[in-house]
């Protein structure tokens, strides 16, 4: 038999209440692998989607699937990392790092051994005893990916991590979170409202039209893994930016709309 698909949407809609569906008629399948990045105007339901798939609201019609199970029977598998950092201020980055294996009753040496290893891996392991005001902004988004990485999951849920953060921090944890990609393989859903980014990170980008939220537009990103600058300055990223950018444009120009 052939592995499950790590997440599929199947005719899926969401509203909230009474009120409009916030998202309707999707339907996505990640591959195992896939980094897929999430694009669209505000309020298309792109936070709403990586919700669903966490388990964390439930879909109104359709189906959503993680390995071929609910979100919540396949809880264990994700982690999800959100905007904002979120630290504990009066717990130190291993503190921090170590809440999720805490949560589920992971014995002491096997939480400092996974600490260690997922703090390594994100350039921390220096900082285990600093506490979150001793941090820089990227230092915070730093502990936060790798308190999701310490269940080692096989599906990550990133909702705009990094947008708060200046350019070029943003640019460096661009290129170490592939880096983890590249050690860890987990499946990626990628929230983001910057084309750059989008495109730097992902194979998939999935453009989202609002109002109600779906769809629009799925664009294949063949440039070769591992990206690196460089990558950002070839002719094939820089026109690739600007075809997602076409892509939004035309939602834009259709905002409000109803769709067919």
């Amino acid at each position: 038999m052939s592995a499950p698909i790590p997440v599929e949407f199947r005719d899926v809609a969401k509203r909230f209440g009474d009120g409009p569906p916030v998202l309707q008629g999707i339907n996505l399948a990640a591959r195992a692998g896939d980094l897929i990045a999430l694009i669209g105007p505000s309020g298309c339901g792109k936070s709403t989607l990586l919700r669903l798939v966490a388990g964390l609201s439930p879909v109104t019609e359709g189906q959503v699937t993680v390995d071929g199970r609910s979100p919540g029977e396949a809880a264990g598998e994700l982690a999800f990392v959100f905007q904002e950092a979120t630290l504990l201020p009066w717990l130190t980055v291993a503190g921090n790092v170590e809440v999720p294996l805490r949560l589920r009753g992971v014995p002491a040496a096997q939480r400092a051994e996974a600490r260690r290893r997922v703090l390594e891996l994100v350039r921390l392991g220096d900082r285990a005893d600093a506490y979150p005001r001793q941090l820089s902004g990227g230092q915070k988004m730093r502990v936060s990916l790798a308190r999701a990485l310490v269940v080692s999951p096989r599906i990550l849920l990133l909702d705009e991590p990094f947008g708060a953060l200046d350019e070029m921090t943003r640019e460096h944890l661009n290129e170490e979170l592939l880096g983890i990609r590249e050690a860890t393989g987990w499946t990626a859903f990628f929230v983001t409202h910057s084309v750059a980014e989008a495109v730097f990170l992902a194979n998939r980008v999935v453009v989202m039209a609002a109002t109600p939220g779906r769809i629009h537009a799925e664009i294949a990103i063949p440039l070769p893994y591992p990206r690196t600058p460089d990558t950002r300055l070839s002719r094939e990223y820089l026109e690739l930016v600007a075809q997602v950018s076409r892509v939004l444009r035309s939602v834009e120009a259709t905002a409000g709309t109803t769709p067919p």
